[in-house]
């Protein structure tokens, strides 16, 4: 088989797209062209006619025409393979086969076309692993993003924990009456002066700007030229009368320092030097018409020590969960204490939690199929009409305590009949033709919020529409485990804490 050309193309021969797969001029596959609708014969249902010198391969698509163009020695059977196969690709990137979508979408179909025909021969693919190819999805990709954001996050991380050792360091130098310390290699070169939010400020904002090598030192002693803006003092000195009658005076250039900091670095929790992380995943599996197959919750408490003084503490848990949940402590946690006391304790009260690592101290995890554990219920009818189905679904949040952020509710559809008519719906959606899916979004879902619904209408089958996927996190545990106090082993002296909470979805699905 030598396929010359593949082209998309009026009724009347004007041609959309068209990709060349031999050396050809512009105006030879124009002329070919303008020349196929001449050369089909009315009241015959074939799919090629023949020239002297090519064959015409094509397929009717509404009110265009997909054509292949081969010579006449080629094999027709594999040439009507090859035209199913580029029948099928149109859709794929196209919502509608109309000339207009057809050229927004040129270049896509023109690096679909490459996969399927290289050097005018077929090669050997199916549409799955063209989507593949012209997705160019690369695993070591994800790989290298992936920790890259990880050495971001430490990085941040560890900006923070600097900036809170300064913090501490200048109150020491105050409360002992010494001046404070320069530091230099983070941040500014010294501090000194104004408040301490204003040197967390400054420290941030200098360590995010790239390198500039400092300006060339002026000559002291006194000098003849001019000034500018010599009329600054004035104004500070009318400013000082001003903060001594009682006004207040923001800086304008503090002002704009701090808005900076708090877009480009607000910090998600105020990191203490005992730190909890409590997270918990769900994997959940619904069925289309009710019931739940299968639930379960994994959860753990990571603490965090980076104080060494800090090391022989106890964590005071409350756990008021009535759901069942099976908890598990760590083989170095004294289980004894914890059963009697709801206390998360070392075996040996002598030694101390590791120092600057995640420590798992406690997990739990919970497996039912009761439905009413279901935190949020999803219900998809699909009813078939004249020109297709008509779906309704809907949400209920049964755990009202809960508050679930982000929510994405994502519904398989047919390909290759475009994009989905929205009747009704609550929140926003995005339509991605390249997935076939529609993606309902929701930002929050709570006791406020509790229900909602979104209406479509697109061809189709009811089948096509599962399974139905969810995704969501919450700042709120579905467990009501939490830790309340934490107090030191001796004196049992309370001891400050942070606490992060966060509630993730690892599967969510209604099949």
């Amino acid at each position: 088989m030598v396929l010359l050309a593949a082209a998309v193309c009026t009724k009347a021969g004007k041609a959309i797209v068209s990709r060349q797969f031999v050396e050809m001029t512009r105006t030879r596959i124009e002329g070919l062209l303008a020349a196929f609708p001449k050369l089909m014969n009315t009241g015959k249902q074939h799919t090629f006619v023949e020239t002297e010198s090519v064959r015409y391969v094509y397929q009717p698509m509404e009110k265009l025409y997909m054509v292949l163009i081969t010579t006449k020695n080629s094999n027709i059977l594999e040439d009507l393979e090859t035209l199913r196969l580029f029948s099928r690709v149109i859709p794929e990137y196209c919502r509608a086969l109309e000339e207009n979508e057809i050229s927004e979408h040129c270049f896509d179909l023109i690096f679909a076309f490459d996969e399927i025909v290289a050097l005018g021969y077929r090669e050997n693919v199916n549409l799955a692993q063209i989507r593949t190819f012209t997705e160019m999805d690369s695993h070591e990709e994800k790989v290298f993003r992936a920790v890259r954001e990880t050495q971001e996050r430490e990085a941040k991380a560890e900006m923070r924990r600097k900036a809170k050792e300064l913090q501490q360091a200048r109150r020491d130098a105050e409360r002992q009456g010494k001046k404070a310390p320069g530091f230099g290699g983070f941040g500014s070169s010294a501090v000194s002066g104004g408040g301490t939010a204003a040197m967390i400020t400054e420290t941030i904002i200098e360590t995010d700007k790239p390198k500039v090598a400092p300006a060339p030192a002026r000559p002291s002693g006194p000098s003849k030229a001019l000034k500018l803006g010599a009329k600054g003092k004035e104004v500070d000195n009318f400013v000082d009368k001003l903060k001594s009658e009682g006004e207040t005076i923001m800086s304008s250039n503090m002002g704009k320092r701090t808005s900076e900091v708090t877009k480009v670095h607000a910090p998600p929790i105020n990191m203490e030097s005992v730190h909890m992380k409590i997270e918990e995943k769900i994997t959940l599996t619904c069925g289309r018409d009710g019931g739940l197959q299968n639930m379960e919750l994994h959860g753990m408490i990571m603490l965090r020590i980076s104080d060494d003084k800090f090391g022989r503490i106890r964590l005071h848990v409350e756990n008021e969960d009535k759901k069942g949940v099976q908890l598990q402590t760590h083989p170095n946690v004294d289980k004894k204490l914890f059963t009697a006391e709801s206390l998360i304790g070392l075996k040996n009260p002598e030694k101390s939690f590791p120092v600057n690592s995640d420590v798992g101290v406690l997990k739990w995890r919970l497996q039912t199929t009761e439905e009413s554990f279901i935190p949020l219920t999803i219900n998809c009818w699909p009813s078939e009409s004249g020109n297709g189905c008509d779906v309704n679904i809907e949400y209920e949040l049964q755990e009202e305590n809960l508050e679930l952020n982000d929510v994405i509710i994502t519904i398989p559809l047919p390909s290759g009949v475009g994009a989905p008519v929205i009747g009704e719906i609550d929140g926003e959606y995005r339509h991605d033709s390249r997935r076939n899916t529609l993606e309902w979004c929701l930002p929050v879902i709570d006791a406020k919020n509790k229900s909602g619904s979104l209406e479509f209408s697109i061809a189709g089958q009811p089948n096509d529409f599962f399974p139905v996927q969810v995704s969501f996190v919450s700042k709120r545990n579905y467990c009501n485990i939490q830790v309340t106090k934490v107090t030191q082993v001796d004196g049992n002296s309370p001891v400050r804490f942070s606490t992060e909470t966060t509630f993730l979805v690892d599967k969510y699905e209604i099949l």
